[in-house]
């Protein structure tokens, strides 16, 4: 299948020079600006900007510490997976800081976005092209959803992130956060009825991958579920099951793999081809294939972050899902080849040895050598050389990182259900455990559906970076429980993190650089 290319532009970084929070320091340079009102004059360049919009959700803008995997490390706080590497082992240790790295990146990466969103907006209004109207206001649509998309992702984590609705063009007028929160979502609902007007219900060659009318329906069921409007969030799930023509796959690992992109359940995914161009990969094989994979078989993996035995472990033993999730076996260059010239393959065991130590549960291969050093997550790298160029590297990627697909449509129909009591809450849940070869639910108490409602979750959506915002919404620290109770503390006790949750794992903390640098920011409660 072809694939959308988003090419990394250089012009694309006029939009984002001034960042919300920026300190003065930064203004030191004189930087190479080019004004996006004499540049974008046509339909044509205006798709270049908006192609730069969805750079950061890949590696578009080359960092390291990008958009995708923030995200991973974050849901390290919950304790299905475990990490090494210092940025995860911190957050399972919970040692999370306002100064933080991670949480830096993924603020600036977010609102260079959001950014980039608002230049684009403000600067379509002024252009006159006639014969590209109808493509100018897809364009609009597509930045409406993206800006709606990325503050969704601070809304995740953050509790009263700033709102910003026009392009920055210095530091005289930064936003405050002040109810915050309320703002997003306000604007979250608008920006995505607006993307909702305009955008196409799918479309074909070179678009593919671009953002439709239903992943936009689909961030605002979300949002509605966020908000608790449980009536408004059943309506548009009813919506979109009902009129989008998408269907679960009838084998769950096809959400993953290199042939089903942009297709079928997968409704918004950020597209990656080292083929295509070798600027458009991620690096998921540096960050998740396992360290002893020979480099024949696309090696050179850290495998810093892994899936915890014990997480593993509560899968029904028929759950069609494993398969699609993890990877239990593969070749390994610890020992070196056999006699026969082929290296040993290693396989994993609910009743392996730990190694404490290192892996937090992870199988020691001291101990037992058949038995892999860590358990991977399949959905990053599914032991494919075919996700990579034959004899390629982490920088030769071919899989596409997924935001959005049916599943959580169905999910959500069913959480609107219970909590609204109103419709049948078992439909949406009963069609994902139908696909993963699980018994349905019966009629349950509206407290027992919503355990079942969670526990589904976790085992269809770990390691797609939205477990954690998921729970937290879920969850509040002291006082009363939230509608469904404390679940970061049931999961962090389910996994053995081994540490008591605080208020503070509840919510990431304003970074310090933000909090210095715009005095209209003030730090949320928990982390004063």
């Amino acid at each position: 299948m072809k694939k959308i290319v988003r090419k990394k532009l250089l012009l694309s970084i006029m939009t984002s020079l001034l960042l919300v929070g920026m300190s003065c320091s930064d203004l030191d340079e004189t930087p190479d600006y080019i004004s996006p009102n004499s540049f974008y004059k046509s339909a044509n360049e205006l798709k270049l900007g908006v192609n730069a919009i969805y750079d950061d959700l890949t590696m578009g803008n080359s960092d390291w510490f990008n958009y995708f995997y923030n995200r991973y490390v974050f849901e390290c706080l919950v304790g299905f997976q475990v990490g090494w590497e210092k940025q995860p082992l911190q957050y399972n240790l919970g040692n999370v800081t306002a100064q933080d790295d991670v949480i830096e990146a993924y603020w600036g990466q977010s609102y260079r976005s959001i950014n980039r969103a608002n230049e684009i907006l403000a600067v379509a209004e002024t252009i006159v092209d006639p014969a590209n109207a109808e493509l100018i206001a897809r364009l609009k649509g597509e930045a409406y959803f993206l800006r709606a998309f990325y503050y969704y992702g601070l809304l995740s984590y953050f509790d009263n992130a700033p709102l910003t609705i026009e392009g920055t063009k210095d530091l005289s007028n930064l936003a405050s956060n002040s109810g915050g929160t309320r703002a997003i979502i306000d604007l979250i609902y608008a920006d995505c009825a607006a993307a909702i007007a305009v955008l196409p219900n799918a479309y074909t060659g070179a678009d593919l991958g671009r953002a439709n009318k239903w992943a936009a329906k689909t961030l605002l069921m979300k949002a509605q579920l966020w908000d608790k409007k449980w009536a408004e969030a059943k309506v548009t799930a009813e919506d979109i099951i009902q009129n989008s023509g998408l269907t679960l796959f009838s084998d769950f690992s096809y959400n993953f793999d290199t042939d089903h992109e942009n297709m079928g359940e997968r409704i918004f995914e950020g597209q990656v081809s080292a083929k295509a161009n070798a600027n458009e990969y991620s690096n998921h094989s540096a960050h998740f294939n396992p360290e002893d994979l020979p480099t024949d078989d696309g090696g050179a993996g850290w495998s810093w972050l892994s899936a915890t035995q014990d997480f593993r472990a509560a899968y029904d033993d028929g759950d069609k899902r494993i398969a699609g999730t993890f990877v239990e076996s593969y070749p390994t260059a610890r020992t070196g080849k056999t006699a026969a010239g082929a290296y040993p393959i290693v396989r994993w065991s609910k009743t392996a040895a730990y190694n404490l130590s290192r892996f937090g549960g992870i199988v020691d291969p001291n101990a037992n050598p058949e038995n892999p050093t860590e358990l991977v997550f399949g959905k990053a790298w599914s032991g494919k050389i075919t996700e990579m160029k034959v004899g390629g590297s982490w920088t030769t990627t071919e899989k596409n990182t997924i935001y959005l697909r049916l599943a959580d449509v169905l999910l959500g129909h069913s959480e609107a259900c219970n909590e609204s009591q109103t419709g049948d809450a078992t439909t949406g849940i009963n069609a994902v455990r139908d696909r993963a070869g699980l018994a349905p639910v019966g009629a349950l108490s509206q407290s027992d559906m919503r355990d079942a409602i969670v526990a589904e979750r976790m085992q269809e959506f770990v390691f797609e970076q939205v477990l954690y915002p998921e729970l937290r919404r879920k969850s509040t620290f002291g006082g009363t429980p939230d509608y469904l109770g404390d679940y970061i503390t049931h999961y962090s006790t389910l996994y053995n993190v081994g540490r008591t949750p605080k208020a503070k794992d509840y919510v990431l903390p304003i970074p310090l650089k933000e909090i210095l640098g715009n005095k209209n920011v003030t730090q949320n409660p928990q982390w004063q």
